[in-house]
């Protein structure tokens, strides 16, 4: 199934209306551990490891659906999917399809995919848009577009795999200096 401009658009604001979801309950946790959550900082000056959250995967996917990005003409799957991490701003090194389907450090592996994920397959990999509709970016058969994970096509192509960003303790920092400038 192939989806035209239109279809994509509404896909991307189906992706940030379930990440919107995913984001309430991790709030909500947030909120509840608050006093452990400020003594760990404390206790530790550098930031651990943290997994890519839906508002940065919404990021991901905006990367995903800029038309420089479809401009590039990345010669396949896997350099189309590196350009889009880098132009969101969640660097890797440059990793085959075959490469990210064994795993990466880049990446941890996950069973409920959340928009901006990776999914990957024995040779081919995508960006995931929108979970409920099982939709995905990637480098298609006439080039950049959105198709279904569990289409028959990639059902075929064996066991689908997702995996999502690890972002580096830099990067968390980042992100809290940004967070803390907003309050």
């Amino acid at each position: 199934m192939r989806l035209g401009a239109k279809s994509v658009g509404a896909l991307a604001l189906c992706g940030f209306g379930l990440s919107t979801s995913f984001a309430q309950p991790q709030t909500a946790a947030a909120q509840n551990s608050g006093v452990t959550h400020v003594h760990r900082e404390h206790a530790s000056r550098r930031p651990a490891p943290a997994a890519l959250s839906p508002d940065d995967g919404l990021s991901v996917i905006a990367a995903a659906l800029d038309a420089r990005v479809k401009a590039s003409r990345q010669p396949d799957c896997s350099h189309l999917v590196h350009a889009i991490y880098l132009q969101a701003g969640f660097p890797y090194p440059y990793a085959s399809s075959s490469d990210l389907y064994d795993g990466t450090d880049d990446f941890q592996r996950v069973t409920r995919p959340q928009p901006g994920d990776l999914v990957v397959w024995p040779g081919h990999v995508g960006i995931v848009v929108n979970p409920a509709q099982r939709a995905f970016f990637s480098r298609l058969r006439h080039g950049p577009g959105v198709d279904a994970y569990d289409a028959q096509y990639w059902k075929q192509r064996g066991q689908v795999r997702f995996f999502r960003y690890i972002k580096r303790p830099a990067q968390v920092a980042a992100t809290r200096m940004v967070s803390q400038r907003q309050k």
